[in-house]
């Protein structure tokens, strides 16, 4: 939990991240908000459990793969911002059902003021999304917020 050396947690606004646009979206509305706000950023990507992976290596080794890669989304996507604000991102890598991992991963954190999903620009809205303003969106211990992948910046300057 993310702690003031004088006080309470921080806000933390926690980003589900993918390659997709629309969650590098996210992620820069997020980081916007969270300078903001004096708040922070976690960044969690979840990697489906392969199928055929006979030795525990193989699925870490996949798991540091996609650390690596956030990373390098995350100092590209919203290095400048977070730099500004003197924010460093806390990024997770969690292996098991998009979903069930979510729901876990908030479930243990006090400090978790928001999720911030990407929505895509036009078709299905993806899993994430789908599941959690459904019917069990009123079950979650904090917000979410749902960021359409079509804002530019200037809109999203606006909004946070």
């Amino acid at each position: 939990m993310a702690m003031d050396e004088a006080g309470p947690p921080k806000r933390t606004y926690l980003v589900v991240i993918d390659d997709s646009a629309e969650a590098r979206v996210a992620l820069r509305f997020a980081a916007r908000r969270a300078a903001k706000t004096g708040g922070m950023v976690e960044v969690l990507a979840i990697v489906e459990p392969q199928d055929f992976v006979q030795w525990g290596g193989v699925q870490a080794a996949i798991e540091e793969e996609q650390r690596l890669r956030i990373e390098a989304s995350v100092a590209a996507s919203v290095g400048e911002i977070m730099e500004a604000a003197g924010i460093q991102p806390v990024i997770a890598v969690r292996s098991g059902d998009p979903v069930q991992e979510v729901r876990g991963f908030i479930g243990t954190r006090l400090d978790i003021a928001a999720l911030v999903l990407g929505a895509s620009g036009s078709g299905h809205p993806g899993p994430l999304v789908a599941d959690f303003t459904g019917h069990d969106s009123g079950k979650l211990p904090c917000p979410v917020m749902i960021i359409p992948g079509s804002l530019d910046e200037e809109r999203l300057e606006v909004l946070s």
